[in-house]
């Protein structure tokens, strides 16, 4: 039975959310940066690149959110691992290497086999969903220069979640500044052609991607063999051993396939725009560039309720986790409204950073509003959809997904496919599908709370 009189300890303090939320947050900035990059310099070369890199974008970010979502996977292990070491003084510390390990040998391999399947099957692919012959041609090129990346990328969301499972996030903020410094300068040197390089356009935007993944990941190995305590175990590297894989599989495999489907929804919205036109599908890229800074406080925070809630449990505590949500969804609102006030009071001027197309910054304003009041509504809906996973169940986070893409997908056959919206209204969809894991999280959560037990792990 739960203890209904407990407490939560001073390690889930207010303070000590933000003191591990903060690093995080500001990766998640950083790295976010490394699309709104591209956005950005492709802004100012035309809308077909533009375009064509929102769709690219979006579809390489499905291949890799098979990696991040095991890596998240992983991170639940790792936290639920680190807790009970706490619980126990210490002992087990060794346990989050193995587990480790193992995911990087399972995402080495991932990455391979994805890429190796991504080189034969995107090419027909993107040409079946893509109407705009111009756009299909200059995906076709960005994704071709991009999926080379996934192994880097697999690699530091592995890192990511041993240290956010260990609440030892403070490298993440160093590593996002290598991140986007690389790519921004590697952006302006090839999407331009500075430097004496030549200018490769949206060839240039996923070639310096890729590369700075790969500098990313340097730093990752040299910081962790100088810094890591030698506790848990990361410097030997362990074999492969299918049992444990399995056991680790178990639960990541549900993430996998949840945060595949999560990615999906933005490829299923910019495929029914793409049938708008081109100067539509700009549009859509510019605002989802911009959604994306308010959606990373709302992950940071997400990604630190599980981290979180995963722990609790370890330390034998479920009636804890409720508490511990309220405290990250207070924290998160409060950092994300002015964020939002903003964005609606200045739109022009946000807009501007990303393109100097007149017509592009006019029809860009209303949608814009439209995401800050869609934002609004449905803020806590992440910590949530995080918070179900760190549980452990990560099997009704992807039910709820599921459910959440049925209504969405309905929602856009009629007011794209069917009424042909403009684009402020054609952005009320993001609300929906949000509204609709919102309001399964909140079910799911009130109705077990005190029966949250580790499930699966």
């Amino acid at each position: 039975m739960p203890d209904l009189s407990y407490k939560l300890p001073k390690r889930y303090s207010y303070k000590s959310i933000w003191k591990i939320t903060f690093p995080i947050l500001v990766a998640l900035v950083m790295e976010e940066l490394l699309g709104m990059t591209d956005t950005a310099f492709l802004g100012r070369v035309g809308e077909i690149e533009l375009g064509a890199s929102a769709v690219a974008g979006v579809y390489f970010n499905i291949l890799y959110m098979l990696g991040f979502g095991f890596s998240i996977g992983v991170q639940i292990i790792i936290g639920r691992c680190n807790g009970e070491a706490y619980k126990n003084n210490g002992k087990g510390f060794d346990s989050i290497g193995r587990v480790f390990w193992q995911g990087v040998w399972f995402l080495t391999a991932l990455s391979l086999v994805t890429m190796v399947l991504s080189y034969f099957l995107s090419p027909p692919l993107l040409h079946s969903l893509l109407k705009s012959e111009n756009i299909y041609e200059a995906a076709v090129i960005y994704v071709d220069w991009r999926v080379p990346g996934l192994f880097f990328a697999f690699m530091t969301a592995l890192f990511r979640a041993f240290y956010v499972g260990t609440w030892n996030t403070a490298c993440l903020t160093w590593n996002s500044i290598v991140l986007v410094s690389s790519n921004i300068l590697l952006d302006w040197l090839l999407i331009f052609g500075h430097a004496g390089l030549p200018a490769m356009g949206i060839q240039g935007a996923a070639l310096a991607s890729t590369i700075a993944e790969g500098i990313s990941f340097v730093f990752f190995v040299i910081w962790t063999a100088v810094t890591v305590d030698k506790k848990f175990a990361l410097r030997k590297p362990v074999k492969p051993v299918w049992k444990e894989l399995k056991h680790t599989f178990a639960t990541a495999s549900w993430v996998m396939v949840e945060y595949v489907l999560n990615v999906s929804v933005w490829l299923l919205f910019f495929l029914f725009i793409e049938h708008l036109g081109e100067e539509q599908l700009a549009i859509a890229n510019i605002v989802r560039s911009i959604s994306e800074v308010p959606f990373v406080f709302s992950a940071a925070f997400a990604s630190t309720s599980a981290s979180l809630v995963s722990n609790i449990i370890g330390e034998g505590h479920p009636e804890g986790v409720v508490p511990v949500m309220r405290r990250v969804i207070l924290l998160c609102s409060l950092t994300m409204l002015p964020l939002l006030a903003f964005f609606a009071l200045c739109p022009r001027m946000i807009i501007g950073l990303f393109t100097d197309i007149p017509s592009l910054i006019q029809g860009s304003v209303p949608t814009l509003w439209v995401m800050c009041a869609a934002t609004l509504v449905t803020l806590p809906w992440n910590v949530y959809l995080q918070s179900v996973a760190g549980t452990g169940d990560t099997k009704v986070c992807l039910r709820f997904d599921v459910v959440a893409l049925a209504i969405y997908a309905v929602y856009c056959s009629i007011i794209i496919g069917v009424l042909k919206s403009d684009m402020a209204l054609c952005w009320t969809a993001d609300g929906v599908y949000s509204l609709c894991i919102l309001i399964q999280g909140i079910i799911y959560i009130h109705i077990r709370k005190k029966h949250l037990n580790p499930i699966g792990i």
